[in-house]
């Protein structure tokens, strides 16, 4: 699907004489001493990217007073996303992997490289509406004490998306694990219920859109690059925490979230990916027997899941799949 007027992406070469639309030169992106550095991990997702940094130009020429640089790191695509950025954004500083080295290396790679006051971590397959920069840095900005701040996230139907949650322990694990959160949330927020003109402690910010002052990133550490993808924002702001800088819940700012661009080309080995990287949070913050502890946790899910998961194969369209990845699941346990 194109989701950018005339962008054509393949995973193809282009063809000859292709060309991009040509970016509004009006902007104040810049390139020397910005207050932001936007920073943009991408893999085979050259139509929402295009997206993603038409909103960035769109909000950068409606914020006459905030400068930024935009950074894309390219984790080997096989579709046109680098070959298009010059074309298209000449504006955006790339860097393209040989291979793919996951989100908190390559993200890593680009923060070490910028220069701004502030760093936001954007997923491509977001699209920035008007005034959500500006008032996300305005908010750090004015609020010194803060570590890390992130916007409300909105479906692309405008309804509401989980963008922050309770920081994940042993206990909240199992009673998400066991679908309890219906009856009393424990690993959820329910952000439905709070007031949208405030803005909200919480304790942890999805990375999707998450924002963080750079000298208190330098304080506790970049991004852990341990983790592949997923749960590396969720290492970051329990680190904020344990170091006092407080994490806020921005509803003023907002974004679209059109989710799982990248991971859903590949969502075995994300399933997989998803709960390496849980153990790997649990073993960091409590130990080796915290990651014991969660595997039994896990084991006893799936085990409660799969009867289910096989009685729904036939009746629901994704009811096999998700058999199929319990289980393997069920095997891989024991070596993750």
């Amino acid at each position: 699907m194109n989701l950018y007027g005339n962008v054509q992406c393949s995973k193809s070469s282009p063809s000859q004489g292709s060309s991009y639309p040509k970016a509004n030169p009006k902007t104040n992106i810049t390139m020397a001493e910005p207050d932001l550095s936007i920073i943009i991990v991408s893999w085979n997702t050259c139509d929402i990217l295009a997206q993603c940094l038409t909103s960035i130009l769109n909000e950068m020429n409606r914020a006459p007073h905030l400068s930024a640089e935009t950074w894309v790191v390219d984790n080997a695509s096989t579709d046109d996303s680098i070959r298009m950025l010059p074309q298209q954004f000449p504006w955006v500083r790339s860097i393209a992997n040989r291979e793919n080295v996951g989100f908190a290396q390559a993200s890593n790679q680009a923060i070490r490289q910028s220069v701004g006051r502030y760093v936001l971590l954007l997923n491509p397959d977001t699209e920035v509406l008007p005034g959500a920069l500006q008032t996300l840095v305005d908010f750090l900005q004015k609020h010194p004490e803060a570590g890390a701040v992130g916007p409300l996230i909105l479906n692309p139907d405008s309804t509401l998306q989980s963008s922050c949650n309770p920081m994940p322990t042993l206990w909240r694990e199992f009673w998400r694990l066991m679908c309890l959160d219906a009856l009393l949330p424990q690993s959820i927020y329910r952000e439905e219920n709070w007031d949208r003109t405030l803005a909200h402690k919480v304790e942890v910010i999805q990375g999707n859109c998450l924002l963080i002052n750079r000298e208190v990133m330098l304080d506790i550490g970049l991004l852990d690059e341990r983790y592949f993808m997923f749960t590396e924002e969720v290492d970051l702001c329990y680190r904020l925490l344990q170091q006092g800088w407080p994490v806020y819940w921005l509803p003023t700012a907002r974004i679209i979230h059109y989710g799982g661009q990248s991971t859903r080309q590949v969502a075995r080995e994300m399933f997989m990916e998803l709960y390496r990287s849980k153990l790997l949070f649990f073993r960091k913050t409590q130990g080796r027997w915290g990651s014991v502890i969660y595997k039994f946790i896990l084991l006893l899910a799936t085990l409660s899941r799969l009867p289910i998961g096989l009685i729904n194969a036939g009746r629901q369209p994704d009811g096999g799949q998700r058999s199929s990845l319990y289980l393997e699941l069920l095997r891989g346990l024991p070596s993750l």
